[in-house]
Order: structure tokens, then C-alpha cells, then sequence
């Protein structure tokens, strides 16, 4: 294979993984429209359409599809190849993709960055925060961080955080002027911030237990979204009540009086974070180095 041949093929997979020409072209270090140029080649060589293009998205086509499978394993191996010759000869280089949840992100990984960049200055960390149970394997990402109980099949599972417990809140204000809640049933009378789950659009229904009893509960408001940030907002302002992990900066908040749990005895908690990868992968080096960061082990311990 011609080394054009390869850079083709090695474009083209960048934006399957991605899903977008731009964000494709900057990973790979090349404008847009030599992207676009690279990918017409490769077409005209194959002879078929291997894009499906709109303004707003893109997508493999079915001859694409079958492309993207045939080369995506070649390249995590020769990806992987990389990384061991990098160990055995000592040096700790290369690209880390992680894909990982906003709570992850804001809580573990935010802080740590500065004291992994000092330790391996040589490494870039690609981290994509993606609150949907993405698709590691096919994403080439090394490792993804998920709440446990929606992690994928044949995965190693390396434990984060405890387990996270989970709060309904609201304003002092909100709740001087529409009452408290005292049961889940109660919240059909009051405005709540409802959360869309981005695997399939619907709206997050609200879970609670007590003495065993496990109930689930679809709330109104006047906001819908699919960001933590702006459900604490909204609750902060006054806008409705809140069902957010406590760990995610609600607790602070809680601390501070500027929010107040409702329905405390019917809380729920679910599985902490794990940081995962496919068994059947060779862990790198990199990885492992990651994990002890995020985990503070190892030369990040007390750092």
C-alpha cells in the first residue's frame, strides 16, 4: 500500500469516529478542505460513495460502513504495536483517547490534568465528554468512564469513585413559595428540571426507593436538557426542584444553603464511576499511568 493510500484510509476513519469533517480535519492536523480533497480521492480510487453528507452531519454509507469495519481493528493494532514499542523502550509518548461522562470529567478528571501533564509532558490527552453509553471499541477510544451497571459487555472494570448518591433539590425560595414535596407523588404539583437522555431522547424518569419499595416517576417543568450545569442553575434560580448526583458540585451547594434536598428519606444511590476498556486489549502503559493518576497512586500519590 501506497503511503497516500494509507493516509486516505486513515482520514476516512477520522471522520466515521468523529462524525464531522471539522473535527476530523483537527485531530489530523489538516484543513477542511484537504480533508474533503483526501476523502474525494479515496472515493474516485474505490469507485463508490463512502460519506453520506448533509450540512449538518455526516455519515458512513453502507460500502463505508463495510470499509470502516474491515480497517478499524488494523488500526487499533497497529496503534497498540506503537504503544509497546514505546514501553519497551522506555518512553512514555502517544495520544490517550478517553470518552467519558460530564460528572467524570468535572469532578476527577479537571483536577488532575496539571499534575499528569507534569509527570508525562510527552502525552496528549484527547478526553471527549459524551454522556451517552458511547461505543469505545468502534470510537478507538482507549478507555471510557461510565456509572456502573451501563457498562458494555467484556470490558476490564477499574472502580473510581464510591457509590453516587443521588439528590432532589430546590431553592429556599422555590420551595417558600410551592411548598416541600413530601412524597415522589408530590412532584406532579410542582415544576421540575428534567433531564433528556441522550442515548435516545426521552426524558430521565426520576427514581426513588424506601423500605424496599422502588418507584420511578416522569416530572414536568419549564426545562428540559441534557447538561448538569444547567439543571443546578436552573434549581439555584428558583426555576423548579432538581434530581442531580450529590458528588457533582450539589453538595457544596447544600453545604452553602443555596440549595435544599427534598424527599431525603426516598434518595437513591446508584453504582460509582469505572474507568473501563475491552479485556481482550493489551493495557498500555499510558493507560495505566492514567489510571493511577485519576486513582492518586503510584507517583501521583499526595502530588
Amino acid at each position: 500500500m501506497r503511503g497516500s493510500e494509507f493516509a486516505e484510509l486513515k482520514a476516512f476513519a477520522a471522520v466515521v469516529e468523529r462524525a464531522s469533517f471539522a473535527r476530523a480535519a483537527e485531530h489530523l492536523g489538516l484543513s477542511p478542505s484537504a480533508l474533503s480533497q483526501t476523502i474525494r480521492q479515496l472515493e474516485s480510487r474505490i469507485g463508490a460513495r463512502l460519506l453520506n453528507r448533509t450540512t449538518r452531519s455526516v455519515a458512513p454509507s453502507a460500502s463505508g460502513e463495510m470499509l470502516y469495519r474491515r480497517i478499524a481493528p488494523l488500526f487499533r493494532e497497529m496503534d497498540a504495536a506503537v504503544s509497546e514499542a514505546s514501553e519497551a523502550a522506555g518512553q512514555t509518548t502517544g495520544t490517550l483517547r478517553i470518552n467519558t461522562l460530564g460528572i467524570a470529567a468535572r469532578t476527577i478528571i479537571a483536577p488532575r490534568l496539571s499534575r499528569f501533564h507534569r509527570t508525562y509532558p510527552d502525552v496528549v490527552l484527547d478526553i471527549v465528554v459524551d454522556d451517552a453509553l458511547a461505543d469505545i471499541v468502534g470510537g478507538r477510544f482507549d478507555a471510557g468512564i461510565r456509572v456502573g451497571g451501563q457498562l458494555e459487555k467484556d470490558m476490564v472494570a477499574i472502580r473510581l469513585t464510591p457509590d453516587l448518591n443521588m439528590v432532589a433539590v430546590a431553592s429556599p425560595d422555590y420551595l417558600a413559595h410551592r411548598g416541600t414535596p413530601r412524597t415522589p407523588a408530590d412532584l406532579h404539583n410542582h415544576a421540575c428540571v428534567n433531564w433528556r437522555l441522550q442515548m435516545d431522547g426521552r426524558h430521565y424518569r426520576w427514581e426513588f426507593e424506601k423500605r424496599g419499595k422502588r418507584l420511578e416517576v416522569a416530572v414536568d417543568g419549564p426545562v428540559v436538557t441534557n447538561h448538569a450545569d444547567i439543571g443546578v442553575a436552573a434549581a439555584l434560580n428558583g426555576l423548579g426542584i432538581a434530581y442531580h448526583f450529590e458528588r457533582d458540585g450539589v453538595g457544596e451547594l447544600l453545604a452553602e444553603g443555596r440549595l435544599v434536598q427534598v424527599l431525603a428519606d426516598w434518595s437513591i444511590s446508584r453504582p460509582g464511576l469505572f474507568l473501563y476498556y475491552p479485556s481482550r486489549r493489551h493495557r498500555p502503559a499510558l493507560l495505566g499511568a492514567f489510571i493511577d493518576c485519576l486513582l492518586d497512586r503510584g507517583p501521583f500519590n499526595g502530588s
